[in-house]
């Protein structure tokens, strides 16, 4: 079974793979025809819901998974239980091709769409901070590990500089990029005027620094949990993510956001 959706352009090689027909449209698939394969594709139809509305009739994505979805039940009908038709299904070839539609007839198409688009990238955080970080690499379980910090800037340089390319190159786009490794740096190297405490140790977490295991299911986590960075081994509490949020937003520091805040994004 080869099941192909594509939302402009159908390449069918079921021929190459020895298929005596065609695989058949989703319309036209009956009965145990489904089992050779079916196609959900839709002239026009993109990733997006909208893209390809003002050509009318079309099946959306999602109304090509959903359709799939039947399928699948059909398929259980036929083979009759679950587990065949898993295995079955396991052994099918998926082939998905889309995204054209959502330029030509969307995103190049400003006068039946307004889809210029305002994308928030947000940079990497000091990874080499978290509590998980420093309970598997840190000498003493204090201090940040460079190595780590050192990947994160290099993929940060490298997103804020594609943000400039992409809104040099991309008519109608907004793009800003967010400095979560800066806003984390300032929050841990001096924590005090933000009401943090700890900020080498989750909240809630097991083992060095709570960092070698997650929360577990029924533990007790700390009782100041906004006097901690850190939520658990991965994640920034809820106090340190309203300051991310509300940094992100104003960009109380020029080094914050770039080359606009999301305040003055969403304005434009």
């Amino acid at each position: 079974m080869v099941t192909e959706t594509h939302s402009a352009q159908v390449y069918d090689f079921s021929e190459l793979l020895v298929f005596e027909n065609y695989i058949p449209p989703y319309s036209a698939a009956k009965g145990e025809d489904i089992i050779k394969g079916v196609n959900y594709a839709s002239t026009a139809a993109g990733i997006r819901d909208e893209t390809g509305q003002q050509l009318r009739a079309r099946i959306t994505m999602n109304g090509q998974v959903n359709n799939y979805k039947n399928t699948v039940s059909q398929v259980v009908g036929i083979l009759g239980d679950e587990d065949s038709a898993t295995n079955y299904l396991s052994q099918c070839i998926y082939s998905v091709g889309l995204g054209s539609n959502d330029y030509l007839n969307n995103y190049f198409m400003p006068t039946y769409y307004s889809t210029t688009r305002k994308v928030v990238c947000i940079g990497v955080g000091q990874i080499g901070c978290i509590p998980n970080a420093l309970a598997q690499n840190s000498p003493d379980g204090s201090p940040c590990v460079q190595s780590v910090n050192s990947a994160n800037l290099l993929f940060n340089d490298q997103l804020k500089s594609l943000v400039d390319d992409f809104n040099n190159n991309l008519p109608g786009a907004k793009f800003i990029y967010i400095n979560a490794y800066g806003i984390f740096h300032d929050l841990i190297s001096r924590p005090s005027p933000f009401g943090f405490k700890v900020t080498n140790a989750g909240c809630c977490g097991v083992g060095r620094n709570n960092g070698q295991i997650t929360c577990l299911t029924f533990q007790t986590p700390c009782q100041n949990r906004n006097e901690y960075l850190f939520w658990n081994v991965f994640h920034p509490g809820e106090a340190a993510n309203i300051i991310m949020g509300r940094r992100s937003y104003s960009a109380e520091f020029s080094s914050d956001a770039y080359p606009v805040n999301i305040r003055h994004l969403a304005q434009l």
